[in-house]
C-alpha cells in the first residue's frame, strides 16, 4: 500500500540510497499502488540530495499532472536541487511558482534561492528577495 511504499521510499532517501528511493518509486504505478504528497516529497528529496535537479524538476511536473498537491517540502527540496547545481533561473522560476500557488515560502525555500543567486553572482536577485522575506 501507500504507507508502505512511503516509508521505503523515505527510508532510502533518508540513507543515502537516493537511487533505490527513485527505483521504488518508479515501481508504484506498475503496482496500482497510488503515490501521494509524502511519496512525492521524499522523492523529490532524494533527487535533492544526490544533485539531480532535472528529476526533481520532472518529478514536480508529474506531481502536478497528477494533482496530487505539492507543499512547502516540495518545493524547498526541488529549489535546493537547482542551488546545488548552479541553476539559480530554475531555482528563482521555482521560487516565483510557489509564490503564485497557494504554497506558503518558507525561509528554507527562499534562502535556497538566495544561495542559487549567490552561486549565479546575481546579487541584485538575492537582495530583492531579501527583501521579501523581512
Amino acid at each position: 500500500d501507500t504507507i508502505s511504499f512511503n516509508a521505503v521510499i523515505s527510508a532510502c532517501e533518508k540513507g543515502g540510497e537516493w537511487e533505490k528511493a527513485l527505483h521504488i518509486f518508479s515501481l508504484m504505478p506498475q503496482s496500482t499502488v497510488n503515490s501521494d504528497n509524502i511519496t512525492f516529497n521524499a522523492a523529490v528529496s532524494a533527487c535533492e540530495k544526490a544533485g539531480w535537479w532535472e528529476k526533481a524538476l520532472q518529478l514536480l511536473g508529474a506531481m502536478m499532472h497528477t494533482k496530487v498537491e505539492s507543499d512547502t517540502i516540495t518545493f524547498s527540496a526541488a529549489i535546493s536541487a537547482c542551488e546545488k547545481a548552479d541553476e539559480w533561473q530554475k531555482a528563482l522560476q521555482l521560487l516565483t511558482l510557489m509564490m503564485q500557488s497557494t504554497v506558503e515560502a518558507s525561509t528554507i525555500s527562499c534562502s535556497a534561492a538566495i544561495s542559487a543567486c549567490k552561486k549565479g553572482a546575481e546579487w541584485e536577485a538575492a537582495l530583492r528577495l531579501f527583501s521579501i522575506m523581512v
